[in-house]
């Protein structure tokens, strides 16, 4: 039993050194992986199927971790500087804006107590007032009177001092919940205006993924939209414009895929983050799109429009700052919009 066990280690030894030095060998791959991250991802994928459990993203990411754990420390290092360039830390952001969030409920509690205690000595004062009224009604003399209008004008003396602080105290702890409102309201990633990410989050994503290209060499786009100016001419009321642009934004959703970004630019302009997908693959979806929301009518009382939309797409390159890739993607939607004739216009995203 003693020589079996010490057989089995050694084949688990010896296996778990093979499978290092093929991560650290491309060549030794039947599908020659480019990286260090791939192989590694190919062996994980074979232990799913081989212990028959679909891969999916929860089940790859359990396997990918507690397979990592038996690895040399050089490979984990390796492997987790490459994970990082991906990394979120949507934990850190939440705790931070949590925190934030808890002084921002303190601050309205606070605000609470002090408006509840305004109100107390506001009533206070109201029944002081009343005490005297009646009390004047029995005064038979002048002198009475102004011992109780001297008497009156000392209590609402120092009711308003003290008035006077909590009003002072409460501008100062309103004006810290606005300033904790206003950081967490910067720190959002969401347009609760069309329900979808906002410039903030956009602006993030691009300048992570500009990375990722670098590093891994792969393709992906980026697309712009907005209601043709055309569109717009013919509605003239805000409220109805911005439905449209709502319209524009809830399909925009509807194609999108899971990895991609769909995010409100500002002044109704949108962008789409098309991960892995070379400028051919963007210009199909940009057709789709064209065509997705040239079909949708939009209803106003007895009018009905028909939606069109300009798009500008183009190809991000790591090379490219994030400002002049938007600012030649905007150009070329701005330059669709000025031609019918074009669904889109592509921006070639290697001009500097």
């Amino acid at each position: 039993m003693a020589a079996l066990s010490d057989l089995k280690r050694a084949q688990r030894q010896s296996s778990q050194k093979s499978n290092e030095e093929a991560m650290f060998n491309p060549a030794a791959s039947l599908n020659d992986p480019t990286s260090d991250l791939e192989i590694f991802a190919k062996e994980v994928l074979s232990a799913l199927i081989s212990d028959n459990l679909p891969p999916t993203p929860n089940n790859f990411a359990l396997y990918f971790d507690r397979i990592l754990e038996d690895k040399s420390e050089s490979l984990r290092r390796q492997i987790g500087s490459i994970l990082e360039l991906e990394e979120d830390n949507h934990d850190e952001t939440s705790i931070e804006l949590e925190k934030t969030l808890k002084q921002g409920f303190s601050s309205v509690k606070s605000i609470l107590q002090v408006s509840a205690t305004l109100y107390k000595n506001i009533s206070l004062m109201e029944k002081i007032l009343e005490k005297r009224k009646e009390e004047m009604k029995n005064i038979p003399s002048m002198n009475g009177a102004n011992d109780l209008i001297t008497s009156l004008e000392t209590d609402i003396g120092k009711l308003g001092s003290i008035l006077n602080k909590q009003v002072t105290h409460m501008k100062v702890i309103y004006d810290e919940t606005a300033t904790i409102v206003k950081q967490v309201e910067n720190e959002t990633i969401f347009d609760n205006q069309f329900g979808v990410y906002n410039k903030r989050f956009l602006i993030t994503k691009l300048e992570q993924e500009r990375h990722l290209i670098d590093e891994f060499k792969h393709k992906s786009s980026l697309i712009t939209v907005r209601l043709s100016k055309s569109t717009g001419e013919k509605i003239q009321s805000e409220k109805a414009q911005h439905l449209m642009a709502r319209t524009v934004a809830r399909l925009l959703l509807k194609t999108s895929r899971r990895s991609d970004i769909v995010a409100h630019y500002g002044e109704g302009v949108f962008a789409m983050v098309l991960k892995h997908t070379d400028i051919e693959s963007a210009k199909r979806a940009s057709e789709r799109l064209f065509d997705l929301v040239s079909s949708s009518n939009f209803f106003l009382a007895e009018q009905e429009i028909q939606l069109r939309i300009a798009i500008g797409v183009v190809e991000l390159n790591s090379t490219l700052s994030v400002e002049k890739t938007l600012v030649c993607t905007l150009s070329a939607m701005d330059a669709a919009d000025n031609n019918p004739k074009l669904r889109y216009m592509v921006c070639n995203g290697n001009d500097e």
